[in-house]
Protein backbone atom coordinates (compact mmCIF):
# COMPACT_ATOMS: atom_id res chain seq x y z
CA UNK A 1 0.00 0.00 0.00
CA UNK A 2 1.73 3.47 -0.92
CA UNK A 3 0.80 6.94 -0.54
CA UNK A 4 -1.68 8.09 -3.45
CA UNK A 5 -2.98 5.03 -4.20
CA UNK A 6 -7.28 4.92 -4.23
CA UNK A 7 -9.88 2.59 -2.92
CA UNK A 8 -13.12 1.86 -2.74
CA UNK A 9 -14.05 -0.14 0.79
CA UNK A 10 -16.56 -0.28 3.23
CA UNK A 11 -16.43 0.71 6.83
CA UNK A 12 -15.71 -2.01 9.61
CA UNK A 13 -15.99 0.28 12.66
CA UNK A 14 -15.47 3.40 14.00
CA UNK A 15 -12.10 3.91 16.59
CA UNK A 16 -11.93 6.88 19.20
CA UNK A 17 -11.44 9.18 18.08
CA UNK A 18 -13.55 9.25 14.32
CA UNK A 19 -11.09 7.15 12.84
CA UNK A 20 -13.15 4.59 10.88
CA UNK A 21 -11.25 1.47 9.82
CA UNK A 22 -11.65 0.45 6.24
CA UNK A 23 -10.82 -2.89 4.94
CA UNK A 24 -9.10 -2.74 1.20
CA UNK A 25 -7.87 -5.70 -0.77
CA UNK A 26 -4.14 -4.82 0.55
CA UNK A 27 -4.98 -4.22 4.57
CA UNK A 28 -6.97 -1.86 7.09
CA UNK A 29 -6.90 1.48 6.01
CA UNK A 30 -7.63 4.61 8.95
CA UNK A 31 -10.23 7.08 7.67
CA UNK A 32 -11.99 9.94 9.60
CA UNK A 33 -15.24 11.40 9.70
CA UNK A 34 -16.17 8.03 7.88
CA UNK A 35 -19.13 5.89 9.61
CA UNK A 36 -19.67 2.54 10.57
CA UNK A 37 -21.45 0.51 6.93
CA UNK A 38 -20.62 3.03 4.85
CA UNK A 39 -19.04 2.20 1.36
CA UNK A 40 -16.31 4.82 0.52
CA UNK A 41 -13.90 6.19 -1.49
CA UNK A 42 -10.45 6.99 -0.09
CA UNK A 43 -6.70 8.24 -1.11
CA UNK A 44 -3.79 6.69 0.79
CA UNK A 45 -2.33 9.98 2.51
CA UNK A 46 0.17 7.83 5.14
CA UNK A 47 1.67 4.67 5.44
CA UNK A 48 4.31 4.14 8.22
CA UNK A 49 4.79 0.79 10.96
CA UNK A 50 2.42 -1.01 8.24
CA UNK A 51 -0.65 0.87 9.41
CA UNK A 52 -1.93 3.26 6.61
CA UNK A 53 -3.83 6.62 7.26
CA UNK A 54 -6.20 7.60 4.09
CA UNK A 55 -7.97 10.90 2.99
CA UNK A 56 -12.00 10.54 2.60
CA UNK A 57 -12.81 11.65 -1.31
CA UNK A 58 -16.49 10.30 -1.71
CA UNK A 59 -19.39 8.73 -0.12
CA UNK A 60 -20.24 6.29 -2.65
CA UNK A 61 -23.14 4.32 -0.70
CA UNK A 62 -24.91 5.53 2.62
CA UNK A 63 -24.74 2.89 5.96
CA UNK A 64 -27.56 0.93 5.94
CA UNK A 65 -27.54 2.51 9.74
CA UNK A 66 -27.70 6.11 8.44
CA UNK A 67 -30.99 8.14 8.50
CA UNK A 68 -31.42 12.25 7.56
CA UNK A 69 -29.64 14.31 9.67
CA UNK A 70 -31.62 17.42 11.66
CA UNK A 71 -29.13 19.42 11.14
CA UNK A 72 -28.12 21.52 7.96
CA UNK A 73 -24.74 21.86 8.34
CA UNK A 74 -24.11 18.18 9.13
CA UNK A 75 -20.55 17.35 7.66
CA UNK A 76 -19.48 20.76 6.84
CA UNK A 77 -19.53 21.48 10.43
CA UNK A 78 -16.74 20.28 12.17
CA UNK A 79 -18.87 19.62 15.30
CA UNK A 80 -20.86 16.67 14.94
CA UNK A 81 -19.27 13.41 13.57
CA UNK A 82 -22.58 10.96 14.25
CA UNK A 83 -25.58 13.17 13.46
CA UNK A 84 -27.18 10.94 10.80
CA UNK A 85 -27.32 8.16 13.07
CA UNK A 86 -29.98 6.83 15.15
CA UNK A 87 -29.28 7.61 18.85
CA UNK A 88 -29.27 3.72 20.05
CA UNK A 89 -27.09 3.43 17.39
CA UNK A 90 -24.22 6.27 17.88
CA UNK A 91 -24.19 4.87 21.73
CA UNK A 92 -23.40 1.31 20.31
CA UNK A 93 -20.33 3.30 18.13
CA UNK A 94 -18.76 4.95 21.31
CA UNK A 95 -19.03 2.01 23.68
CA UNK A 96 -17.43 0.29 21.35
CA UNK A 97 -14.68 2.31 21.38
CA UNK A 98 -14.10 2.73 24.58
CA UNK A 99 -14.89 -1.24 25.51
CA UNK A 100 -11.54 -1.94 22.81
CA UNK A 101 -9.46 0.24 24.33
CA UNK A 102 -9.84 -0.68 27.94
CA UNK A 103 -9.60 -4.59 26.87
CA UNK A 104 -6.33 -3.50 24.91
CA UNK A 105 -5.03 -2.02 28.29
CA UNK A 106 -6.31 -4.08 30.99
CA UNK A 107 -5.58 -7.82 28.94
CA UNK A 108 -2.62 -8.41 31.39
CA UNK A 109 -4.45 -7.65 34.62
CA UNK A 110 -4.81 -10.51 36.26
CA UNK A 111 -8.13 -9.61 38.23
CA UNK A 112 -11.18 -9.49 36.38
CA UNK A 113 -13.12 -6.35 36.30
CA UNK A 114 -16.58 -5.57 35.51
CA UNK A 115 -17.69 -3.50 32.20
CA UNK A 116 -21.17 -1.43 32.83
CA UNK A 117 -21.94 -0.64 29.11
CA UNK A 118 -22.95 3.36 28.26
CA UNK A 119 -25.43 5.20 29.92
CA UNK A 120 -27.17 7.86 27.73
CA UNK A 121 -27.87 11.25 28.29
CA UNK A 122 -31.10 12.02 29.40
CA UNK A 123 -31.45 14.93 26.14
CA UNK A 124 -30.07 14.23 23.32
CA UNK A 125 -30.78 17.93 21.44
CA UNK A 126 -30.18 21.27 22.94
CA UNK A 127 -28.11 19.79 25.49
CA UNK A 128 -25.08 22.13 25.77
CA UNK A 129 -24.57 24.61 28.18
CA UNK A 130 -21.41 26.34 26.47
CA UNK A 131 -20.13 27.32 22.86
CA UNK A 132 -17.68 29.28 22.29
CA UNK A 133 -18.68 30.39 18.46
CA UNK A 134 -15.87 32.02 15.85
CA UNK A 135 -15.97 35.11 13.63
CA UNK A 136 -14.19 34.50 10.30
CA UNK A 137 -15.60 33.78 6.89
CA UNK A 138 -16.99 30.93 5.19
CA UNK A 139 -14.91 31.20 2.17
CA UNK A 140 -11.75 33.23 1.73
CA UNK A 141 -13.23 37.21 1.58
CA UNK A 142 -16.46 36.53 1.97
CA UNK A 143 -19.03 37.86 4.10
CA UNK A 144 -19.02 38.10 7.74
CA UNK A 145 -19.68 34.39 9.50
CA UNK A 146 -20.09 33.47 13.11
CA UNK A 147 -20.34 30.09 14.31
CA UNK A 148 -17.98 26.86 14.03
CA UNK A 149 -15.17 25.80 12.22
CA UNK A 150 -15.75 23.90 9.01
CA UNK A 151 -14.54 20.06 9.04
CA UNK A 152 -10.73 19.80 8.34
CA UNK A 153 -10.20 23.53 8.18
CA UNK A 154 -8.41 25.84 10.95
CA UNK A 155 -9.36 29.26 8.82
CA UNK A 156 -13.13 28.86 7.11
CA UNK A 157 -16.36 29.44 9.78
CA UNK A 158 -19.73 28.23 9.16
CA UNK A 159 -22.28 30.25 10.59
CA UNK A 160 -24.45 27.35 12.84
CA UNK A 161 -27.54 29.17 13.22
CA UNK A 162 -29.24 25.60 12.45
CA UNK A 163 -27.17 23.89 15.13
CA UNK A 164 -29.04 20.86 17.09
CA UNK A 165 -26.75 20.22 20.11
CA UNK A 166 -27.75 24.11 21.51
CA UNK A 167 -30.64 24.93 21.96
CA UNK A 168 -33.15 28.26 20.72
CA UNK A 169 -31.60 30.99 22.46
CA UNK A 170 -27.97 30.25 21.82
CA UNK A 171 -29.06 30.20 17.71
CA UNK A 172 -30.95 33.06 18.26
CA UNK A 173 -28.11 34.96 20.01
CA UNK A 174 -25.66 34.47 17.64
CA UNK A 175 -27.99 35.00 14.46
CA UNK A 176 -28.86 38.33 16.36
CA UNK A 177 -24.75 39.27 17.08
CA UNK A 178 -23.97 38.25 13.39
CA UNK A 179 -27.02 40.78 11.84
CA UNK A 180 -25.71 43.99 13.92
CA UNK A 181 -21.82 43.20 12.87
CA UNK A 182 -22.61 42.58 9.36
CA UNK A 183 -25.08 45.42 9.44
CA UNK A 184 -21.79 47.92 8.93
CA UNK A 185 -22.23 48.13 5.36
CA UNK A 186 -18.93 48.93 3.09
CA UNK A 187 -16.73 51.04 3.81
CA UNK A 188 -17.15 50.32 7.68
CA UNK A 189 -17.19 46.82 7.81
CA UNK A 190 -16.60 45.64 11.28
CA UNK A 191 -13.16 43.31 10.92
CA UNK A 192 -12.75 39.50 11.95
CA UNK A 193 -9.46 38.73 13.65
CA UNK A 194 -7.18 37.24 11.07
CA UNK A 195 -5.56 34.20 12.33
CA UNK A 196 -2.94 34.37 10.03
CA UNK A 197 -2.02 38.24 10.05
CA UNK A 198 -3.09 38.35 13.51
CA UNK A 199 -5.27 41.74 12.41
CA UNK A 200 -8.87 42.60 13.04
CA UNK A 201 -11.25 43.68 15.68
CA UNK A 202 -14.01 40.48 16.28
CA UNK A 203 -12.77 36.97 17.33
CA UNK A 204 -15.29 34.84 19.72
CA UNK A 205 -18.90 34.81 20.96
CA UNK A 206 -19.09 32.77 24.42
CA UNK A 207 -22.23 31.92 25.36
CA UNK A 208 -23.21 30.05 28.55
CA UNK A 209 -26.71 28.78 29.54
CA UNK A 210 -27.95 27.05 32.69
CA UNK A 211 -30.09 24.63 32.07
CA UNK A 212 -32.15 24.18 35.44
CA UNK A 213 -32.47 28.22 36.13
CA UNK A 214 -32.39 29.56 32.20
CA UNK A 215 -29.84 32.06 33.06
CA UNK A 216 -27.40 33.26 30.24
CA UNK A 217 -23.99 34.77 30.48
CA UNK A 218 -22.80 36.47 26.92
CA UNK A 219 -19.28 37.55 26.08
CA UNK A 220 -18.28 39.11 23.11
CA UNK A 221 -14.71 38.53 23.00
CA UNK A 222 -12.84 41.08 20.48
CA UNK A 223 -8.82 42.27 19.98
CA UNK A 224 -8.19 45.87 21.39
CA UNK A 225 -7.56 46.84 18.01
CA UNK A 226 -9.61 49.05 15.46
CA UNK A 227 -12.85 48.01 14.62
CA UNK A 228 -13.04 49.01 11.71
CA UNK A 229 -9.44 48.68 10.59
CA UNK A 230 -7.80 51.11 8.02
CA UNK A 231 -12.11 51.64 6.96
CA UNK A 232 -12.36 53.59 9.85
CA UNK A 233 -15.61 54.20 11.72
CA UNK A 234 -18.28 55.81 10.44
CA UNK A 235 -18.70 59.68 10.68
CA UNK A 236 -21.54 59.68 13.13
CA UNK A 237 -20.30 57.24 15.61
CA UNK A 238 -16.37 58.17 14.97
CA UNK A 239 -17.48 61.67 16.61
CA UNK A 240 -16.34 62.28 20.16
CA UNK A 241 -13.45 61.57 22.00
CA UNK A 242 -11.47 58.35 21.31
CA UNK A 243 -12.35 55.47 21.46
CA UNK A 244 -16.22 56.86 21.42
CA UNK A 245 -17.09 54.90 18.22
CA UNK A 246 -15.92 51.60 19.52
CA UNK A 247 -18.04 52.28 22.79
CA UNK A 248 -21.28 53.24 20.88
CA UNK A 249 -20.71 50.02 18.78
CA UNK A 250 -20.74 47.94 21.75
CA UNK A 251 -23.00 49.66 23.41
CA UNK A 252 -25.52 49.05 20.14
CA UNK A 253 -24.48 45.13 20.57
CA UNK A 254 -26.02 45.28 23.94
CA UNK A 255 -28.97 46.50 23.26
CA UNK A 256 -29.93 44.02 20.22
CA UNK A 257 -28.88 41.23 22.86
CA UNK A 258 -31.31 43.01 25.84
CA UNK A 259 -34.04 43.65 22.92
CA UNK A 260 -34.20 39.65 23.09
CA UNK A 261 -35.08 39.31 26.26
CA UNK A 262 -37.62 42.66 26.42
CA UNK A 263 -39.60 41.71 23.40
CA UNK A 264 -40.27 37.56 24.97
CA UNK A 265 -38.25 36.28 22.34
CA UNK A 266 -35.86 34.16 24.88
CA UNK A 267 -36.84 31.45 26.92
CA UNK A 268 -34.34 32.34 29.46
CA UNK A 269 -32.68 35.39 31.02
CA UNK A 270 -29.59 37.77 30.66
CA UNK A 271 -27.94 37.10 33.80
CA UNK A 272 -24.78 38.94 32.57
CA UNK A 273 -23.49 40.59 28.90
CA UNK A 274 -19.26 40.84 28.65
CA UNK A 275 -16.65 42.85 26.78
CA UNK A 276 -13.57 40.66 27.01
CA UNK A 277 -10.22 41.85 25.06
CA UNK A 278 -8.05 39.15 24.06
CA UNK A 279 -4.68 40.12 22.29
CA UNK A 280 -2.77 36.66 22.21
CA UNK A 281 -1.92 35.64 18.94
CA UNK A 282 -3.24 31.86 19.96
CA UNK A 283 -6.62 30.79 18.91
CA UNK A 284 -7.85 30.57 22.50
CA UNK A 285 -10.91 32.55 24.48
CA UNK A 286 -8.83 34.35 27.44
CA UNK A 287 -9.19 37.75 28.83
CA UNK A 288 -6.46 40.54 28.75
CA UNK A 289 -9.19 42.78 30.11
CA UNK A 290 -13.14 42.26 30.87
CA UNK A 291 -15.78 44.67 30.82
CA UNK A 292 -19.38 43.97 32.55
CA UNK A 293 -21.67 45.45 29.67
CA UNK A 294 -24.81 44.48 31.73
CA UNK A 295 -25.15 42.54 35.22
CA UNK A 296 -22.46 40.49 36.59
CA UNK A 297 -19.72 37.92 34.96
CA UNK A 298 -21.53 34.47 36.62
CA UNK A 299 -24.42 32.72 36.46
CA UNK A 300 -25.94 30.08 38.44
CA UNK A 301 -26.69 26.23 37.68
CA UNK A 302 -28.13 23.85 39.55
CA UNK A 303 -27.03 20.11 39.89
CA UNK A 304 -28.81 17.12 42.23
CA UNK A 305 -29.70 19.12 44.55
CA UNK A 306 -26.99 21.76 44.77
CA UNK A 307 -26.38 25.31 43.14
CA UNK A 308 -23.66 26.19 41.75
CA UNK A 309 -21.95 29.74 40.60
CA UNK A 310 -20.14 29.46 37.10
CA UNK A 311 -17.95 31.96 36.29
CA UNK A 312 -17.27 33.19 32.37
CA UNK A 313 -14.59 30.94 32.85
CA UNK A 314 -15.07 28.09 35.36
CA UNK A 315 -15.17 24.43 34.28
CA UNK A 316 -18.14 23.27 34.30
CA UNK A 317 -19.61 20.06 32.69
CA UNK A 318 -21.02 21.25 29.24
CA UNK A 319 -24.01 18.94 29.22
CA UNK A 320 -25.67 19.82 32.66
CA UNK A 321 -28.26 17.15 32.08
CA UNK A 322 -26.14 13.98 31.73
CA UNK A 323 -23.44 15.37 33.79
CA UNK A 324 -26.37 14.41 36.34
CA UNK A 325 -26.40 10.71 35.42
CA UNK A 326 -22.03 11.25 35.48
CA UNK A 327 -21.91 12.44 38.81
CA UNK A 328 -24.36 9.95 40.43
CA UNK A 329 -22.88 7.06 38.54
CA UNK A 330 -19.45 8.74 40.79
CA UNK A 331 -21.43 8.52 44.13
CA UNK A 332 -22.55 4.91 43.75
CA UNK A 333 -19.41 3.99 42.75
CA UNK A 334 -17.51 5.78 45.76
CA UNK A 335 -20.15 4.31 47.85
CA UNK A 336 -19.85 0.67 46.54
CA UNK A 337 -16.80 0.22 48.60
CA UNK A 338 -17.75 -2.60 50.85
CA UNK A 339 -16.03 -2.60 54.39
CA UNK A 340 -13.90 0.11 53.07
CA UNK A 341 -16.99 2.86 52.30
CA UNK A 342 -16.49 6.69 52.96
CA UNK A 343 -19.97 5.95 54.54
CA UNK A 344 -20.33 6.00 58.08
CA UNK A 345 -16.41 7.43 58.06
CA UNK A 346 -16.64 10.67 59.03
CA UNK A 347 -12.33 11.24 59.23
CA UNK A 348 -11.88 10.17 55.33
CA UNK A 349 -9.84 12.55 53.91
CA UNK A 350 -10.81 13.07 50.04
CA UNK A 351 -8.61 14.29 47.44
CA UNK A 352 -11.02 15.92 44.68
CA UNK A 353 -7.97 16.73 41.84
CA UNK A 354 -8.76 18.99 38.95
CA UNK A 355 -11.55 19.75 40.44
CA UNK A 356 -13.01 23.07 38.49
CA UNK A 357 -15.87 24.48 40.51
CA UNK A 358 -16.12 21.97 43.32
CA UNK A 359 -19.18 20.21 41.58
CA UNK A 360 -17.90 16.76 42.86
CA UNK A 361 -16.19 17.68 45.77
CA UNK A 362 -19.21 19.28 47.19
CA UNK A 363 -21.53 16.04 46.18
CA UNK A 364 -18.76 14.05 47.47
CA UNK A 365 -18.63 15.92 50.63
CA UNK A 366 -21.70 13.72 52.69
CA UNK A 367 -19.82 10.76 52.24
CA UNK A 368 -16.61 12.23 53.58
CA UNK A 369 -14.95 14.03 57.04
CA UNK A 370 -12.96 16.27 54.80
CA UNK A 371 -12.88 17.15 51.26
CA UNK A 372 -10.02 18.87 49.61
CA UNK A 373 -10.14 19.95 45.88
CA UNK A 374 -7.34 21.18 43.63
CA UNK A 375 -7.76 23.47 40.39
CA UNK A 376 -5.32 25.54 38.71
CA UNK A 377 -7.88 28.16 37.20
CA UNK A 378 -8.23 30.07 40.80
CA UNK A 379 -11.61 31.81 39.12
CA UNK A 380 -13.22 28.43 39.21
CA UNK A 381 -11.59 27.70 42.80
CA UNK A 382 -13.02 31.31 44.13
CA UNK A 383 -16.07 30.03 42.48
CA UNK A 384 -15.88 26.67 44.39
CA UNK A 385 -15.07 28.12 47.95
CA UNK A 386 -18.52 30.51 47.02
CA UNK A 387 -20.61 27.71 46.11
CA UNK A 388 -19.37 25.37 49.08
CA UNK A 389 -20.51 28.32 51.15
CA UNK A 390 -23.79 28.70 49.29
CA UNK A 391 -24.78 24.91 50.04
CA UNK A 392 -23.96 25.11 53.63
CA UNK A 393 -20.59 22.74 53.29
CA UNK A 394 -18.10 23.38 55.65
CA UNK A 395 -15.94 20.35 55.35
CA UNK A 396 -14.80 21.47 51.67
CA UNK A 397 -11.66 22.96 51.34
CA UNK A 398 -10.01 24.38 47.70
CA UNK A 399 -6.71 25.24 46.76
CA UNK A 400 -5.65 27.24 43.60
CA UNK A 401 -2.80 25.62 41.82
CA UNK A 402 -1.20 22.70 39.60
CA UNK A 403 -1.42 19.82 41.02
CA UNK A 404 2.00 18.95 39.96
CA UNK A 405 3.12 22.00 42.73
CA UNK A 406 0.51 21.69 45.52
CA UNK A 407 0.51 17.79 46.46
CA UNK A 408 3.51 18.47 48.45
CA UNK A 409 2.01 21.34 50.70
CA UNK A 410 -1.31 19.65 51.78
CA UNK A 411 -0.55 17.94 55.26
CA UNK A 412 -3.17 15.92 54.93
CA UNK A 413 -2.76 12.68 53.55
CA UNK A 414 -6.11 11.43 51.17
CA UNK A 415 -7.76 8.11 52.39
CA UNK A 416 -9.41 8.37 48.58
CA UNK A 417 -8.53 10.17 45.22
CA UNK A 418 -10.99 11.34 42.96
CA UNK A 419 -8.87 12.36 39.39
CA UNK A 420 -11.12 14.51 36.78
CA UNK A 421 -8.22 15.74 34.19
CA UNK A 422 -8.53 17.61 31.02
CA UNK A 423 -8.18 15.86 28.05
CA UNK A 424 -4.64 15.00 28.37
CA UNK A 425 -5.02 13.26 31.63
CA UNK A 426 -2.76 13.30 34.40
CA UNK A 427 0.95 14.59 33.61
CA UNK A 428 3.26 12.40 34.27
CA UNK A 429 5.05 13.46 37.35
CA UNK A 430 1.52 14.00 39.15
CA UNK A 431 0.34 10.66 38.55
CA UNK A 432 3.73 9.59 40.00
CA UNK A 433 3.03 11.91 43.30
CA UNK A 434 -0.62 10.43 42.97
CA UNK A 435 0.39 6.56 42.81
CA UNK A 436 2.73 7.22 45.49
CA UNK A 437 0.15 7.97 48.46
CA UNK A 438 -0.80 4.34 48.38
CA UNK A 439 -4.25 5.36 48.74
CA UNK A 440 -6.61 1.73 48.53
CA UNK A 441 -9.52 3.22 46.20
CA UNK A 442 -8.92 5.85 42.89
CA UNK A 443 -11.97 6.85 40.71
CA UNK A 444 -11.05 8.24 37.40
CA UNK A 445 -13.44 10.10 35.43
CA UNK A 446 -12.01 10.58 31.82
CA UNK A 447 -13.03 13.04 28.84
CA UNK A 448 -10.70 11.37 26.24
CA UNK A 449 -10.17 7.45 26.45
CA UNK A 450 -6.83 7.08 25.23
CA UNK A 451 -5.41 9.45 27.66
CA UNK A 452 -6.82 7.51 30.03
CA UNK A 453 -5.56 3.98 28.94
CA UNK A 454 -2.25 5.54 28.85
CA UNK A 455 -2.57 6.46 32.83
CA UNK A 456 -4.18 3.43 33.70
CA UNK A 457 -1.25 0.98 31.91
CA UNK A 458 0.51 3.56 34.71
CA UNK A 459 -0.95 2.58 37.62
CA UNK A 460 -1.25 -1.25 36.97
CA UNK A 461 2.23 -0.94 36.66
CA UNK A 462 2.30 -0.05 40.35
CA UNK A 463 0.01 -2.47 41.60
CA UNK A 464 -3.50 -1.16 40.67
CA UNK A 465 -6.79 -2.98 38.77
CA UNK A 466 -9.70 -1.88 37.67
CA UNK A 467 -12.85 -3.38 39.24
CA UNK A 468 -15.29 -1.13 37.32
CA UNK A 469 -15.86 1.12 34.18
CA UNK A 470 -18.74 2.23 32.47
CA UNK A 471 -19.17 5.10 29.96
CA UNK A 472 -21.13 8.26 29.53
CA UNK A 473 -22.62 9.65 26.88
CA UNK A 474 -21.94 13.63 27.85
CA UNK A 475 -21.34 14.84 24.11
CA UNK A 476 -23.79 13.17 22.01
CA UNK A 477 -23.53 13.37 18.22
CA UNK A 478 -19.76 14.54 18.80
CA UNK A 479 -16.88 12.34 18.51
CA UNK A 480 -16.02 12.32 22.39
CA UNK A 481 -17.51 10.98 25.27
CA UNK A 482 -16.50 10.33 28.95
CA UNK A 483 -15.69 7.26 31.10
CA UNK A 484 -15.72 6.18 34.52
CA UNK A 485 -13.37 3.66 35.89
CA UNK A 486 -12.46 2.66 39.43
CA UNK A 487 -9.22 1.25 40.74
CA UNK A 488 -8.29 -0.82 43.49
CA UNK A 489 -4.22 -1.35 44.89
CA UNK A 490 -3.72 -4.85 44.70
CA UNK A 491 -0.55 -4.93 46.46
CA UNK A 492 -0.94 -5.08 50.43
Amino acid sequence: MKKGQVYEATVERVDFPCKGIARTADGPVTVKNSLPGQKIKLIVSKTRNGKAEGRLLEVMEKSPLETASPCSHFGVCGGCAYLSLPYEEQLKVKEGQVKRLLDACLQGQESGWQWEGIKASPVAYGYRNKMEFSFGDEEKDGPLSLGMHKRGSFYDVVTVEDCRIVDRDFRLILKTALEYFAGHPAPHRVTYFHRMRHEGYLRHLLVRKAARTGEILVALVTTSQDPWGDCGAPEEAAAGAPGEAERQLIEGFQEKLLDLERNGSLEGRFAGILHIVNDSQADVVRSDRTDILYGQDYFYEELLGLRFKVSVFSFFQTNSYSAEVLYETARSYIGDLGSGSLDGTPDKVVYDLYSGTGTIAQLMAAAAGRVIGVEIVEEAVLAARKNAEMNGLTNCEFIAGDVLKVLDGIPEKPDFIILDPPRDGVHPKALGKIISYGVDRILYISCKPTSLVRDLAVFLEHGYAVERAVAVDQFPWTGNIETVCLLRQQKS
